[in-house]
């Protein structure tokens, strides 16, 4: 084999063993969560003094009920959104207190606004906006619906 050769099929190997563990990373099968649909006709309520509802004692906390998440966010205020993104539509959004506060998807680290805007892109494509719910606070009952 000639030099020439050899550093040739080195470099071909080289960039294959770079690359394939790279390509497995975004492997579907490989994800913890579930493809699922967005949820539709959401309404129902959270009895805030619930042992279900501890987590939103404290801002920036959230629970997941319905493929909704719920938060309190980090000036107090109660937001919900579905947990379903819209990026490839896994069940992993989640509430964290990243930039003020925002929805979070981490299998491929979409990111939106409590308002549902989308604040990135994880792929070519133009991110959609998340499916953000009503919240409506009536004592200890805390109603979240579309």
């Amino acid at each position: 084999m000639e030099r020439k050769e050899f550093l040739r099929s080195l470099g071909a190997g080289a960039a294959f063993a770079l690359t394939f563990p790279c390509l497995q990373g975004c492997s579907k099968d490989q994800i913890d969560g579930n493809l699922v649909e967005e949820p539709t006709g959401v309404d129902f309520t959270i009895d805030l003094t619930s042992s279900e509802a501890s987590s939103l004692s404290e801002n920036g906390g959230f629970i997941l009920k319905n493929l909704v998440v719920i938060a309190r966010n980090l000036q107090g205020e109660y937001v919900a959104a579905s947990q379903v993104c819209s990026h490839q539509s896994y069940d992993q959004v989640r509430f964290v207190d990243q930039n003020g506060g925002i929805f979070y998807c981490d299998v491929h680290g979409s990111r939106f606004d409590q308002d549902g805007t989308p604040l990135n892109q994880v792929d070519g494509s133009p991110a959609k906006a998340l499916k953000v719910y009503n919240t409506e606070l009536n004592g200890s009952m805390l109603r979240v619906y579309e």
